[in-house]
């Protein structure tokens, strides 16, 4: 990305973001009304949390809390990038998304060596051939409507079993180590070792998504209405 693109997205964003304009702030404390009031659903759901004594009430307030901000802004940088007409504009967004995913998924997953990393090339190479393959075909158009809402979905998939894959590995191989070492001892190699446990992990962490396919247009409509 050149310094002129970084120009080029400040000043557009200086021209839509205007705090001293007329009725910027009433138009603003309005269009937040909606999304504050929907933080009820979830007060209820820190409250559930904290009677059966989960310990995920603070995640819960952070996840809202930066989903909130993170919405605010990104309407702003994403109504540039569908003005713009360059394809770098839509791989610097896939690979921030990209970039961003494997960091999360490498958070839930802390004590695996290099999870981060792991998670984010397994994100990428998993994503983007995907992505390469439906362009290829002409699924979809390669401009940024289209490219980057498909990718940010899947992008999102994938973080979600990315990290519960490795999180459950590591549990899995830490209960039953006894069982891996046996099996390195009698000759095993390490895949071999850990086939079992691979396999529990890939199932739990597939299974949301698979429910997910099986009810498309019957509960995830709304894909399908737009």
């Amino acid at each position: 990305m050149t310094t002129s693109s970084v120009t080029a997205l400040l000043q557009r964003l200086a021209q839509e973001v205007d705090p001293w304009a007329p009725g910027f702030w009433r138009d603003f404390g309005i269009g937040m009304l909606k999304p504050l009031a929907a933080t009820a659903a979830v007060a209820l759901a820190v409250a559930l949390s904290s009677t059966q004594r989960l310990g995920i009430e603070a995640e819960m307030l952070c996840a809202i809390v930066r989903s909130f901000l993170q919405l605010s802004v990104i309407g702003f940088v994403l109504q540039f990038i569908f003005t713009q007409k360059s394809p770098l504009w839509i791989l610097l967004a896939y690979l921030f998304m990209v970039t961003i995913a494997g960091y999360t998924a490498g958070q839930r997953a802390r004590r695996v060596p290099r999870g981060g990393y792991i998670a984010g090339v397994s994100i990428l190479v998993g994503t983007g051939v995907t992505m390469f393959l439906l362009v290829v075909l002409s699924v979809f158009e390669f401009t940024p409507r289209y490219i980057i809402p498909v990718a940010g979905m899947m992008v999102s998939n994938t973080m979600t079993v990315t990290g519960v894959t490795m999180k459950k590995l590591h549990e899995d191989i830490k209960s039953q180590r006894n069982l891996v070492e046996t099996a390195l001892a009698l000759g095993a190699t390490p895949r071999q070792a850990a086939a079992g446990q691979v396999r529990r992990s890939l199932v739990i962490a597939l299974s949301p998504v698979i429910d997910s396919a099986k009810t498309v247009g019957l509960i995830h409509s709304s894909q399908i209405v737009r």
